[in-house]
């Protein structure tokens, strides 16, 4: 069994298609809320179709708060190093940390020739990638006093260094060949091929190349990270699948191809919770045989009767209390053991206006047996509160600011003029920006669930029907709160009176959304655990 000590993570890799700017964005969004740790663009400078990836990946950190983000890979021949260097540390700076760098020696060389850049045979890109890392390298080395690489392909002789990234950047390649490979285990930080090129059973082989090259060139091969691009699938033994690939090949991050909206929601919601459970119970139990991971675990992940691999105990069957007697916490019909413990409503209310009546909520009690809370259930309905609580770090940030503005902590032209570029910074946010991107997350959060959660959940069991037509109906109410708060950020730049108007719209979109988002938790935390997302 390989183990290269690195934490597993997951993500997505997006096409960078300019006829929809918009829609690109908005799966960088979707990657986040959907719980993923990293989102990556393909690079071909040459394609006409195609946006930039860095200024995409610009604007999409700027969009967001967890994300991290890479090219898959860039393409070295159109991209000078000690400018890469500069670019990829820069949005690194700016992101707070947020930045890595994917890099290929380059291919499609006709295009790349058409558009200004070298033709170099298969050994000379590889030379050139070794002298471009070395150079982006040394940019990133603020201690030095110049940086002078005197290569084959690239030279650059007494440049002064920086700006260095805001933490130790990684440098990721993507490496097919043995020339390549070893490059890899000489100079990088991580491997990233795909699938489509490095099926699963050529993954030992060449990890062993990048292990040899390592050792050799004095390395630990455990530093060096092992990626994976794989094709989405629909196999119900597909988190088993990706398990596999970790526990014997030391694949230790999982990036998804594609841009389907619904697949990046099940990859976050349910493929990566699946898989690290599974990872950890055989790292942590040790005795089981990893050819019969596929068989042991699947049952254990898609029957709600079986036992957890932590051992969980059933809960207890004893008849349901009504909600008075269970407590505020506990909706009618279920009590909730073990598993993950929905956000209560405080009941505090900031603004006189009602949008809908709390009491008239119905609520959905299930005919089957409580839950056997296994590890896989737990991590379905956890990720719901998840998603939620980032929501609502969100929205206490926003009434951070609107205080900030009427303290004066933040000056008035100040803020408007951040507004209209749609800035966002640490301690100087700006109203509009901020506000646009809070409303867009919800947008993206409820979209999909009206578009795919709630129908699948409808299916399941028709006893949520009247839940999910609640829910949906509330969604309509809370959009139309985003509406006032849109407009209230109009009156903000247009005047010095416009500070009370968006207290007040922000102040009723926090009590929606602090009842609505609570309330969701309730009824469907058992019900995501019992059928999943999908």
């Amino acid at each position: 069994m390989t183990d290269y000590g690195q934490d597993l993570q997951f993500g997505t890799f997006l096409t960078p298609d300019a006829s929809r700017p918009d829609q690109v964005v908005e799966l960088g969004l979707l990657t986040e809320a959907a719980g993923l740790d990293l989102a990556t663009v393909q690079d071909h400078p040459y394609q006409a179709r195609f946006l930039d990836s860095w200024a995409l990946i610009g604007t999409i950190a700027a969009r967001t708060s967890t994300l991290r983000l890479t090219t898959n890979v860039t393409n070295l021949p159109l991209r000078p190093p000690f400018v890469l260097a500069k670019t990829v540390a820069s949005l690194d700076l700016l992101s707070r940390g947020r930045i890595e760098l994917g890099i290929g020696a380059g291919a499609f060389w006709d295009a790349v020739v058409a558009a200004g850049g070298p033709r170099r045979t298969p050994k000379e890109a590889v030379a050139a990638l070794a002298e471009g890392i070395e150079i982006i390298r040394a940019t990133w080395d603020a201690a030095r006093r110049s940086v002078r690489v005197y290569g084959t392909h690239y030279r650059v002789v007494g440049a002064h260094p920086g700006p260095a990234p805001a933490h130790a950047m990684e440098i990721w390649v993507g490496a097919i060949g043995p020339k390549m490979l070893a490059l890899t285990g000489r100079s990088a930080d991580g491997w990233l091929p795909s699938q489509a090129y490095v099926p699963p059973d050529q993954l030992a082989e060449k990890n062993a190349r990048i292990d040899e090259a390592a050792l050799a060139a004095g390395r630990d091969p455990g530093q060096i990270r092992r990626l994976y691009n794989v094709n989405p699938s629909t196999d119900p033994a597909w988190a088993e699948q990706l398990a596999e690939l970790a526990l014997v090949h030391g694949a230790s991050t999982f990036i998804v191809a594609g841009d389907d909206a619904q697949v990046i929601q099940r990859f976050g919601s349910e493929i990566a919770p699946a898989v690290r459970d599974l990872v950890t119970a055989e790292r942590t139990g040790g005795s089981r045989d990893p050819d019969r991971l596929d068989s042991e675990t699947h049952a254990t992940a898609t029957d709600p009767s079986a036992t957890g691999a932590d051992g969980d105990a059933e809960l207890s069957a004893e008849p349901p209390r009504s909600r008075s007697e269970a407590g505020p916490d506990v909706p009618r019909g279920r009590r909730l053991g073990d598993g993950p413990r929905p956000t209560p409503d405080d009941g505090v209310r900031r603004s006189d206006r009602r949008p809908w009546d709390d009491a008239t909520r119905p609520t959905y009690a299930p005919s089957s047996a409580p839950l056997t809370w296994t590890a896989h259930e737990r991590a379905s309905g956890q990720h719901l509160i998840d998603v939620h609580d980032h929501l609502r770090t969100e929205l206490r940030q926003l009434f951070d600011l609107i205080d900030q503005v009427a303290a004066g902590a933040v000056d008035a032209g100040r803020a408007r003029s951040l507004i209209n570029a749609m800035t966002m910074r640490q301690n100087d946010w700006t109203l509009g920006a901020y506000c646009q991107s809070y409303c867009r997350l919800v947008t993206t959060h409820h979209s999909l669930e009206d578009a795919s959660l709630f129908p699948h959940l409808r299916s399941a069991d028709v006893a949520l029907s009247p839940v999910i037509d609640r829910l949906e109906a509330e969604h309509h109410v809370i959009a139309g709160v985003l509406d006032e708060v849109d407009r209230a950020l109009v009156a903000v730049v247009s005047g010095p009176d416009g500070l009370p108007e968006l207290r007040r719209a922000v102040d009723l979109l926090s009590d929606t959304m602090t009842s609505h988002l609570s309330y969701e938790e309730h009824e469907l935390v058992e019900p995501l655990a019992r059928f999943g997302f999908s």
